[in-house]
């Protein structure tokens, strides 16, 4: 059955040739087309059916029954420089995430839903990059993917409710090491399957909402690597073999609150949330920082159409460590940098969006939404046997469309 659902899951994942490069961290600021079009902001605002994992006591805002079905063109922009090297441009620069949701009304008390969405993921791809620009060819791949059950209750404005959460992950990074004898490293695609939760709570009254959710860390685990990355250790950096066994990489934990304003046509909405990097097995021991993700949503609602517009903000997760130690998880400072600009370089902040909505009939409605967030440039200092103290240098943007097909019955 387990090996059933992995295949099933696969069959989804391969709409996208390339990992999604996710905007806070390695997590998608938002859910659907509605909440992307207000910079992720759902926590304290209903958005139908997609509010399943945003705020899956929201789900009470739909009337009878209501199916989206959606997706996210995502196109990340990265590129990487060594010191006194040349600037190699990642290849894996467009993905489709997929995303359905769908939310029923029981009675007026209990409602339920189903869904399944693509959550995060990163990925870089060098493969073709030239040997001046010293990114080893590195190719990696972070793909997460859920399936939720969404059970609310609601009564007298007020709605709790719960998401089981099934989680699909696939990790794959490969390298070149240089050694003729041995030229690749890779640890093959590694798959696992988990379970977690969401909670959700919302309270309603005379146009204003307020929210809070707590979702649960996922301790995911991918055979090899932790073999890979010592021996990148041994490759890349200190020219000795690394002692790092660890294999899990951990969804980190979240929790958050979130209040929206409906006055007339007008709406607008705020979130804070935290994601707890810091926690998460494997982020952690490549020093991810908790961020504090703060966005801000306003939409204009009239018969037929709406539109929307938000802002999100996040500090990058990352920074960068000395080299003078190793951390508790026996890595090196430099090897921290190393890893962390060129395989997974979550440093993006600002993400701007944009959005709208149009009712083909009074059943059927669409939504689109663009994000971008603006270049991020960092620099950190690595070393090697070979050239000993050295800095590179990552560059990132990002662009997403989103679209959805909504239908109520």
């Amino acid at each position: 059955m387990k090996n059933k659902i992995k295949l099933a899951v696969v069959a989804v994942l391969a709409l996208g040739t390339t990992s999604a490069f996710a905007t806070n961290g390695a997590a998608l600021i938002g859910m659907g087309a509605e909440a992307r079009g207000m910079a992720g902001t759902g926590i304290g605002m209903a958005h139908g059916a997609e509010s399943a994992l945003t705020n899956p006591a929201l789900i009470t805002s739909v009337e009878k029954t209501e199916i989206s079905f959606g997706g996210t063109l995502f196109m990340p922009d990265v590129s990487y420089q060594p010191q006194g090297g040349t600037e190699a441009t990642s290849d894996a620069d467009m993905s489709m995430i997929p995303e359905v949701s769908l939310a029923t009304k029981i009675n007026d008390n209990f409602y339920v839903g189903i869904g399944m969405w693509g959550t995060g993921g990163m990925g870089v791809d060098y493969r073709d990059a030239a040997a001046t620009a010293g990114t080893m060819q590195m190719v990696t791949n972070l793909q997460l993917m859920q399936f939720g059950v969404p059970l609310a209750y609601t009564t007298n404005g007020f709605s709790i409710a719960i998401t089981p959460i099934l989680q699909y992950g696939s990790l794959d990074i490969n390298y070149a090491t240089g050694n003729p004898a041995n030229p690749d490293n890779g640890m093959g695609v590694a798959q696992d399957l988990e379970f977690g939760y969401n909670i959700g709570l919302a309270y309603q009254m005379k146009g204003f909402t307020v929210g809070a959710i707590y979702k649960s860390k996922i301790d995911m685990e991918y055979k090899g690597f932790g073999a890979l990355v010592s021996n990148f250790t041994n490759t890349a950096l200190q020219g000795q073999p690394g002692t790092y066994t660890n294999d899990k990489l951990s969804t980190p934990a979240e929790i958050g609150i979130g209040a929206s304003y409906a006055f007339g046509e007008h709406s607008i909405a705020l979130d804070y949330k935290m994601i707890q990097w810091s926690d998460a097995l494997g982020y952690k021991d490549f020093e991810w920082d908790d961020q504090d993700v703060i966005s801000i949503g306003y939409e204009y609602k009239t018969k037929g159409w709406a539109a929307r517009i938000g802002y999100n903000y996040a500090s990058s997760p990352i920074s960068e460590q000395s080299g003078t130690y190793n951390n508790s998880a026996d890595l090196n400072g430099y090897t921290i940098n190393m890893f962390n600009l060129l395989g997974f370089p979550g440093v993006v902040e600002s993400h701007y969006a944009i959005g709208g909505s149009y009712d083909l009939n009074e059943q059927t409605s669409f939504d689109l939404a663009f994000t971008y967030a603006p270049e991020v440039t960092e620099t950190y200092t690595t070393a090697s046997q070979q050239t000993g103290l050295y800095d590179i240098t990552t560059k990132h943007s990002q662009t997403g469309v989103s679209a959805q097909l909504n239908f109520n019955f």
